[in-house]
């Protein structure tokens, strides 16, 4: 069943509100936060408020229609942080190829960002179909190929019209840049514990050797709690052998025995 996640429907309501109030009782809004890229040094903030800004309600249809799509999995599976983090590199992206391929034009939209939600959703579900207008199957992984072929095609062959071609490319770069930064720091962290773990006494024993070592642990001379882990760990190991712990278990009763 389809669940609408908290930040998705957060930057739905914010897109869709700025949009009503830039072209209604707030006109002043269009002016101040559009990206002009020259201008980019002088109006910081335009770099990220730029994505909340639509030319028009099929401008802004569109995009949401891909975020309300696309976004609630992806941040089911990312998580709020991350998600949202993805959501503004993106953008920011878009902010950043338009400063070095267009810097002359006006850039709105949240089409940067939404283009890597697109993409980050192909990343993770690449054999997913997708129904184009509702009829056309596509998987995931060939719709964004056509989209980063489309893009690039139109913004270096100048046949792109008003569309920020650029910022889409923009989108999409920085969004699989985050995400192979973020399989890195993941793959970071977890190399690291092994380090740890392999840097552990006793890590290259046999398990008989490493039974006896655990065995000589004084029990009493530690502190209740580790005492009462100690305990159930050797109890543990006395029925299923020192194979049925964890890497973690076998850890602590390393440091445990070598206190």
């Amino acid at each position: 069943m389809f669940m609408m996640t908290p930040w998705v429907r957060r930057l739905l309501v914010a897109n869709i509100a700025i949009f009503f109030l830039s072209t209604t009782i707030m006109p002043y809004l269009f002016r101040d936060f559009v990206l002009i890229p020259t201008l980019l040094w002088q109006r910081p903030w335009t770099g990220i408020s730029y994505m909340f800004l639509h030319g028009g309600l099929t401008h802004l249809l569109f995009n949401m229609l891909g975020l309300f799509f696309f976004g609630p999995r992806l941040e089911q599976r990312l998580g709020g942080p991350d998600f949202l983090k993805l959501y503004f590199a993106a953008g920011f992206g878009g902010a950043a190829f338009s400063f070095f391929f267009e810097p002359g034009a006006a850039v709105v939209g949240a089409s940067g960002a939404v283009y890597g939600i697109l993409l980050a959703f192909a990343f993770y579900y690449p054999r997913e179909r997708i129904y184009i207008w509702g009829i056309l199957p596509i998987e995931a992984w060939l719709l964004v190929t056509l989209a980063v072929g489309f893009s690039v095609y139109a913004g270096f062959g100048g046949s792109g019209g008003t569309t920020a071609h650029f910022a889409h490319l923009g989108g999409l770069v920085f969004a699989w840049v985050y995400l192979k930064w973020r399989e890195w720091r993941r793959g970071s962290a977890r190399r690291s514990f092994q380090q740890k773990l392999e840097a552990t006494p006793g890590a290259g024993m046999s398990d008989r050797a490493q039974l006896s070592r655990w065995r000589s642990i004084e029990v009493e001379r530690l502190h209740e709690i580790n005492r009462e882990e100690v305990r159930h760990l050797l109890e543990k190991v006395e029925v299923v052998g020192a194979s049925g712990l964890t890497a973690g278990e076998r850890q602590f009763l390393d440091r445990m025995a070598g206190a």
